[in-house]
């Protein structure tokens, strides 16, 4: 089951509210436009919450200040809750693409093929 971009944004919104309250998030919805620091004016140590909250839903593929660091800071600076939703979609669509192939039974090419169960009689 591949998590939706609807989903992502509904956790990522939970997450904020749990960082810095409820009362700061009622006078304006998250969307996928939202800003990181323009419209929700999060700070340095609320992003270090984050990324602990993101790492304990999504498992370490989702490593925020990872994904920040190819960022420069005018990127950092304008980048939407989107762009987070849209990352965290590929990196777990790519980590059950891993997990599917990992437990799919290896078949050689040349292997023959299973006997055909033959009629009792």
């Amino acid at each position: 089951m591949t998590t939706t971009a609807d989903t992502i944004l509904t956790e990522i919104t939970g997450m904020l509210v749990e960082i810095v309250g409820d009362e700061f998030l009622l006078s304006e919805e998250v969307t996928m436009r939202t800003t990181f620091n323009e419209d929700l004016a999060l700070e340095s140590i609320e992003f270090v919450a984050l990324a602990e909250l993101l790492h304990h839903r999504y498992g370490s593929d989702v490593d925020l200040m990872g994904f920040l660091a190819d960022k420069d800071m005018d990127a950092i600076l304008a980048m939407s809750v989107g762009e987070l939703v849209t990352h965290i979609g590929r990196v777990t669509h790519a980590s059950l693409a891993r997990a599917a192939s990992a437990s799919a039974p290896a078949t050689p090419a040349n292997a023959p093929a299973a006997p055909s169960p033959t009629p009792a009689g």
